[in-house]
């Protein structure tokens, strides 16, 4: 059973689902709501949630043994001993009785929503640094972290389940937080985690290929994606990057109460920027925004972190914040944890650790890269086991854009590693000219690391933030940042040192 805090407030059923259906009972009136049988206790609600690879309907028994006082179903269970709620769509219904047990955290706080294939993690981080260098206190949800405001947790999964989600923002509420950047995840939205919160800004980053193990299809990835637009608030805020098909294809689904803006790096963008200069130091740009163009610089790498920033810009003002202090948010963030994360031990090249994990992230990474190494740009990848088999060969063939590749694994769970690297090695045409294998994602980091020399840049993909490698049921400790500067240290340790003084 997992550790959760109790909800403060009691709801009426009936009043908060004019819509519902009830049997054994009129009405019922909860203070407690869980979607796990190991979760109830004496007086909860036990939503019947039927996932992609368990029916809730298997633990009712356990459920109605534990105490639950009732069901939330989207069926009449005629065997039931307990009472039931009958509502068309239980993981919505169970997500908006979570949030009203909270007492409604989202309607006191200003919640900007991230979705997208790429670009979650950044965006919400930009959106809250934003808002906090502008004197704002902000909490934010996502892969990397949890935190009301002033205190984190670490993450259980990028979107929280309805439960987590709604406890978290009532933390944000009591912290004295007034504003939240959410990364909602297309599982998430699917799957209506989300469903009863409101939104003051939706921004979709880009829209390519991830999850299709879940979704099976681009279309119903992409109709998962768009349901970020039916949480946001009338009068609210969608920005889509127009440089991305994906994301501008949802324009024609935004109805006339909310505001619709683009972002890119297109110059008829209503947000956009102009690139002056760049290096692996930062980029230098010219940031339009409501007919305004501000210099501007910032500390990211990379055309696709400009691209991040536009699309945080957007909600910024949106929420009212002036240009100066957009500019200033944008000038004093410094980076997100795994996210073309620079490892500096003191060696001539550079190193940098990114989650890219998808063939659109791996390119774009590379990309950026590739133009600002002055010398052989070295990438060391692979792709998770019981993920996605079809994105495998193309991370092989996005990965032809460095000059050197080892493939190696990432998190292979219950899959062979071999075979999946096999999978991605289809992808590379004439693979051997440039490419090498090793299973061993340590050894991999080290050859890559071995081989590089002054002015090259050494690009570690997939695995990012992440401290843990699961290889079949284990999940063994591995950071690929902390991997890197041992290595480095053993071979660069010198350098990163001041000189020994010798006494006269």
């Amino acid at each position: 059973m997992r550790e959760s805090v109790s909800f403060p407030y009691a709801v009426s059923l009936r009043r908060l689902l004019p819509q519902a259906s009830f049997v054994g009972c009129t009405n019922l009136c909860v203070t407690d709501a869980v979607e796990s049988s190991g979760d109830v206790r004496t007086g909860s609600l036990f939503a019947v949630i039927c996932g992609s690879r368990v029916n809730g309907g298997q633990f009712i028994h356990e459920a109605v043994a534990r105490g639950a006082c009732g069901l939330l179903v989207d069926a009449a269970i005629p065997s039931s001993p307990i009472a039931q709620c009958v509502v068309k769509d239980v993981r919505s219904a169970y997500s908006r009785i979570c949030e009203s047990l909270c007492g409604h955290p989202s309607r006191r706080l200003k919640i900007t929503g991230v979705t997208g294939t790429n670009g979650k993690t950044t965006t919400a981080w930009l959106v809250r640094s934003l808002l906090e260098k502008s004197g704002n206190r902000c909490g934010l949800l996502g892969t990397v972290e949890y935190c009301d405001g002033l205190r984190t947790g670490p993450p259980t999964l990028t979107t929280p389940d309805s439960r987590s989600l709604a406890q978290w923002l009532g933390r944000m509420v009591d912290a004295g937080s007034k504003y939240a950047a959410i990364e909602l995840s297309s599982h998430a939205l699917h799957q209506g985690r989300s469903a009863g919160i409101e939104l003051d800004a939706a921004l979709v980053t880009n829209v390519t290929q991830d999850h299709f193990d879940y979704h099976r299809t681009y279309e119903s990835y992409l109709k998962a994606k768009a349901k970020i637009v039916e949480l946001v608030r009338p009068g609210g805020l969608v920005a889509l990057n127009s440089d991305d098909s994906g994301a501008w294809s949802l324009r024609d689904g935004i109805g006339e109460s909310l505001a619709c803006v683009s972002f890119g790096l297109n110059p008829s963008a209503d947000i956009t920027a102009q690139i002056r200069d760049e290096s692996l130091s930062g980029t230098r740009f010219r940031l339009g925004i409501h007919g305004k163009t501000i210099n501007c610089a910032t500390r990211l790498i990379g055309r696709h972190n400009i691209s991040n920033i536009l699309a945080a810009t957007a909600a910024a003002s949106h929420l009212g914040l002036a240009s100066d202090e957009i500019v200033e948010g944008i000038e004093g963030f410094y980076s997100v944890p795994g996210r073309l994360e620079r490892v500096d031990c003191g060696q001539p090249f550079e190193v940098f650790v990114d989650y890219a994990h998808t063939d659109d992230a791996l390119r774009r990474c590379l990309s950026g890269l590739r133009g600002l190494t002055p010398g052989r740009l070295i990438c060391v990848f692979g792709a998770g086991g019981d993920r996605d088999r079809t994105k495998r060969p193309k991370l092989g063939l996005a990965a032809m854009l460095a000059d050197r590749a080892i493939v190696t694994s990432d998190n292979p769970r219950s899959e062979n590693p071999s075979a999946i690297i096999e999978e991605i090695l289809a992808g590379m045409p004439d693979a051997t000219t440039i490419a090498t294998f090793e299973v061993d994602r340590q050894q991999a980091i080290r050859q890559a690391l071995t081989m590089a020399r002054a002015g090259d840049c050494v690009l570690i993909a997939g695995k990012g933030h992440e401290t843990e490698q699961v290889i079949g049921s284990q999940r063994l400790p591995f950071d690929d940042r902390q991997v890197a500067r041992e290595i480095l240290r053993e071979r660069w340790q010198s350098l990163s040192q001041p000189p020994t003084r010798v006494s006269a």
